[in-house]
């Protein structure tokens, strides 16, 4: 072999090592191809089909699955209080295929139970946020209450008699109604549902009396006037309902609101959590996806994983003081 040769043979050897290399460790070309994600993505929701964190849920992970590359399933685990889905995805493997619908409860419960397997605030990190949205203080129509004084009133002359329906005890729906009595000065009879699909149903029936509902699971019965709206529980009224007054208008200082993200188990790998929360924000840009969710009475809340949970400590303080003073229990 002459030197030209066997100097292009060493040549090309070297690059074919070069190569190999840069493939294994590039997050770019063929390496891609078999990084995050390379299989479906389970999204646990903590409660049952056809309540607001099962809505947003199916709305992101739809987008989402057109754009990442791998289906995006969610798993309903009820129960709890939402604890058993949220445990899941705590004590899963941190890759990035297992991750949380964080919501108002996981914070809530943070003070609300005291022998939880897992610290929220400690197992699951951000990886972004989706949406903020108020709570609606919703009636059965059999009631006779037609605005928020009427009600106050109904409830005085009838204490421990008005049922107080929510999707679970601890969730954002139980304690803006807790808030509601502590301020309002009214006695009512909490039932909690396993979500707030079950709930809605037996208040439409006349089964319960009142509801401090996630607008979004409600908004269309309140609109189809299956249900009367008396008060949103945010300080200004929502464009999608701009004749329903805020509480705080009658019941002063009054104030409460939900939001929701998607978390995942503390370890999961910087990658993992960086391309969802790209996915996420790209799906809150979308016109189409802005425009459902708007629709759903929600303003969107994008931003980095430091974002939201840098929200949720500040849902945990806020709501361990809401717990505190109402003296709310789990039943």
């Amino acid at each position: 072999m002459t030197t030209a040769r066997r100097s292009t043979a060493r040549f090309l050897t070297m690059a074919a090592a070069v190569a190999a290399t840069f493939t294994l460790i590039s997050p770019f070309g063929a390496a891609q191809a078999q990084g995050f994600p390379n299989k479906p993505i389970r999204w646990v929701v903590g409660y049952p089909p056809g309540g607001t964190t099962d809505i947003l849920a199916r709305i992101m992970a739809q987008k989402i699955s057109q754009t990442i590359g791998q289906q995006v399933l969610v798993d309903n685990r009820p129960g709890a209080g939402n604890n058993i889905g949220t445990e899941a995805v705590a004590k899963a493997p941190p890759d990035g295929y297992t991750v949380l619908l964080v919501n108002p409860a996981n914070a809530i419960n943070v003070t609300l139970y005291h022998n939880l397997t897992f610290d929220f605030g400690k197992d699951i990190v951000g990886i972004a946020g989706i949406v903020r949205v108020p709570n609606v203080m919703e009636v059965t129509n059999s009631l006779p209450a037609k605005s928020i004084q009427e009600f106050i009133s109904y409830a005085k002359a009838n204490p421990g008699k008005v049922v107080l329906a929510s999707s679970g005890s601890g969730t954002s729906v139980h304690l803006s109604g807790e808030l509601f009595k502590m301020m309002a000065g009214v006695e009512l009879l909490h039932v909690p549902y396993k979500g707030a699909g079950p709930a809605l149903i037996d208040l439409i029936a006349g089964q319960t009396h009142v509801m401090f509902d996630n607008m979004p699971s409600s908004i269309e019965h309140i609109r189809g006037g299956k249900l009367r709206a008396l008060g949103v529980t945010t300080t200004k009224r929502n464009a999608q309902l701009p004749d329903v007054p805020a509480i705080g208008e009658v019941v002063k200082g009054y104030e409460a609101s939900a939001w929701f993200g998607m978390g995942a188990p503390k370890g999961t790998p910087a990658e993992a959590i960086n391309r969802l929360n790209k996915e996420m924000n790209d799906a809150l840009a979308d016109p189409a996806t802005k425009a459902a969710l708007a629709k759903l009475g929600g303003d969107t809340i994008p931003g980095t994983p430091a974002d939201f949970d840098a929200m949720n400590r500040m849902e945990i303080e806020k709501w361990s003081k809401v717990v505190k003073a109402s003296g709310a229990k789990v039943e």
